[in-house]
């Protein structure tokens, strides 16, 4: 697959922002192969755009966002996605989308801007 990783050091924190002109995450299996690939190079953060997942990870029924999601949390990988989430109008998903960004293990986000800054907190 062709993806581009563009490493951000922002206050000594090693962010990955990943991006492809094709789905990047399309089931569990591929979330967890990104996070530990980028683990093993060091990164404590990573930024992937909405439109490199899935559209079923924003389908919560599927059980793919929550996996990815444990498994990024096990790692103490921090996440932001970045776009436009008011296509997804379903309550079960804002309320998941406001929870994760209230937890800030996971962050979905409008802008690379503002994953840089929330990502290189220190938490």
């Amino acid at each position: 697959m062709e993806m581009t990783i563009t490493s951000h050091t922002v206050n000594e924190i090693q962010i990955a922002e990943v991006t492809s002109d094709k789905l990047i995450i399309e089931t569990a299996e591929d979330g967890l192969d990104l996070l530990g690939n980028l683990y093993y190079q060091g990164f404590d953060s990573i930024i992937i755009h909405e439109e490199n997942l899935t559209p079923s990870f924003f389908d919560l029924k599927t059980g793919i966002a929550g996996e990815i999601l444990q498994k990024f949390s096990n790692y103490r990988m921090r996440l932001a996605i970045v776009g436009d989430f008011q296509n997804y109008p379903g309550k079960s998903i804002r309320d998941f989308i406001s929870e994760s960004n209230r937890s800030g293990k996971i962050n979905f986000l409008e802008s690379v801007e503002e994953a840089l800054k929330k990502l290189s907190k220190v938490h």
